[in-house]
């Protein structure tokens, strides 16, 4: 396939490779494996895959311990020395989310082993679960470019759909866990928290460089423009089908919970809208047809809404913001690829927002009429 603007962009946004040496992390883990499981235990095989997260570091390894062989999964918080995309990753809130939802619903999540706060082994917290085999939506290439989604047929990919909708549903219907999500200020409502928790985000991101109006403009429209809001509820932050490992088209694991949140069910459904969107866009840029009916917005609202029992209010200003908080995190991204020499300072700062064009056109509130 022809290497696209679009296309380099995206591999600019991955992480630099990972700084931790894989030898050296194979002789921590076994090191500190025996102390967990409480007995001789062995690591066998250690990997740290190429094309690894946005943010916290995963690691795959094999380890024997009681006579079995244990397929793992690490994630570990990035070095402060690699510039994370974000100012924090507590990685046991997100264990104890995962650890939540295990207990109380029937979502479809790894198996959880270890989760270990102190940094002393690796050098930063990490916990460790099962590893689950399936495939992944890929985003780089982005799965419209041609993948095994795009080689499904529309039953499939409706399936996929329906059961991705369905598990949605499941997590916003779970009890919210005490102690682990962060609670509005005084006065705040938990979306004007959302909005003022990636207000700060976005002043950390743009502290001692030019900013971007476009994103500044877009705070101003969010704050012209807040609904009345939905019952709160646990939202999965990053719910988009590129967290999700599927086996025949049915969710086998739910993964990434660093943005999850107590708000409006609105913000999941729509950043998972919009997620597709924003690859679709890329795909129709490239002159490739990619898969303009598969997530389409209407279809989405309406199947969320059967499994549901609930109606989704307010999505032009929550695919809207969905869009802005994209962008925030872009601009983060094109940061920190400035940082490493992998990208140029661009003359206008808010061409370093990959979908600026749709986000302009959603503050206008015109980008949905030529998708209708």
């Amino acid at each position: 396939m022809p290497e696209t603007e679009s296309t380099r962009d995206s591999e600019v946004a991955r992480p630099t490779a990972s700084r931790r040496d894989p030898k050296w992390l194979r002789t921590r883990l076994a090191e500190w494996l025996p102390q967990a499981v409480g007995g001789p235990a062995t690591v066998r095989h250690l990997e740290v895959p190429s094309a690894n997260g946005m943010s916290s570091e995963t690691l795959v390894l094999d380890a024997d311990w009681d006579g079995d062989v244990h397929q793992l999964v690490v994630r570990v918080a990035p070095l402060p020395e690699s510039d994370p995309v974000f100012p924090a990753y507590d990685l046991d809130r997100q264990f104890r989310i995962i650890e939540h939802l295990s207990a109380t619903t029937d979502t479809a999540l790894p198996q959880l082993y270890w989760s270990e706060p102190d940094p002393a082994a690796l050098g930063a917290p990490f916990f460790v679960m099962g590893r689950v085999e399936g495939l992944v939506p890929p985003d780089v290439m982005p799965y419209t470019f041609g993948s095994w989604l795009t080689e499904a047929d529309d039953a499939q990919r409706a399936l996929l759909t329906g059961k991705t909708l369905e598990t949605l549903a499941m997590i916003h219907a779970a009890d919210v866990p005490d102690n682990v999500l962060d609670p509005p200020s005084p006065g705040e409502t938990p979306l004007q928290a959302h909005v003022r928790r990636l207000r700060d985000f976005y002043r950390w991101t743009s502290a001692g460089r030019p900013g971007s109006p476009l994103i500044e403009r877009g705070f101003r429209w969010v704050a012209e423009h807040l609904p009345d809001e939905s019952t709160p509820v646990l939202t999965w932050g990053d719910a988009r089908i590129g967290n999700i490992i599927y086996r025949d088209f049915v969710p086998v694991a739910v993964l990434d919970w660093e943005m999850a949140a107590y708000g409006p069910r609105e913000l999941d459904v729509a950043w998972l809208i919009f997620l597709h969107r924003f690859f679709q866009d890329l795909t129709e840029m490239a002159g490739l047809p990619g898969l303009p009916t598969f997530l389409r917005r209407d279809d989405v609202v309406r199947t969320y809404e059967r499994i549901s029992g609930h109606e989704l209010r307010d999505l032009d200003f929550y695919l809207t913001y969905a869009a802005l908080i994209h962008a925030v995190v872009m601009f983060r991204i094109q940061c920190r690829a400035i940082h490493f020499g992998q990208a140029e300072q661009p003359a206008y700062t808010d061409d370093m927002i990959m979908h600026r064009a749709t986000l302009e056109s959603m503050l206008a509130g015109t980008y949905w009429e030529h998708i209708r």
